[in-house]
């Protein structure tokens, strides 16, 4: 049901959001967001299954037009509407929070190598040294 989420490579997320308007400290009207999510993802190295726990917590002030939006660059803020999607609210904030390429810390594909082993094309690369000395 989030197609911008699925496009980027996501599988089997488990969203739970929580949003609340409110009054922020400058006076304006806004949203408070938490979501607490695990998005499952491809690892760039290994290729393998990813699942990526997220926690994220925003603050948004509501803009009334674009001039609003542009107004102060410190502060978050989403074009207010009737007709405001609450799924492409907490798609936008998810799709933020993605790491650019996700990846295990632990990885598998590392880990095969061994503690001490060195890569083919390290291996490659310190032969070639060893012929011309």
């Amino acid at each position: 049901s989030l197609p911008r989420l699925a496009q980027s490579g996501c599988s089997g997320s488990v969203l739970d959001f929580a949003l609340k308007g409110e009054i922020n400290g400058r006076g304006r009207p806004g949203l408070r967001l938490v979501v607490d999510a695990s998005v499952r993802l491809e690892c760039q190295r290994c290729l393998d299954v990813l699942d990526l726990p997220l926690h994220l917590e925003a603050q948004l002030e509501l803009a009334a037009g674009e001039s609003e939006m542009a107004a102060d660059n410190d502060v978050e803020r989403v074009l207010a509407g009737r007709k405001m999607s609450v799924a492409a609210l907490i798609e936008d904030e998810v799709l933020l929070a993605l790491p650019m390429v996700p990846k295990h810390q632990q990885c598998s594909a590392a880990a095969g190598l061994g503690v001490n082993a060195q890569a083919p094309a390290f291996e490659a690369l310190a032969a070639i040294g060893k012929l011309n000395r």
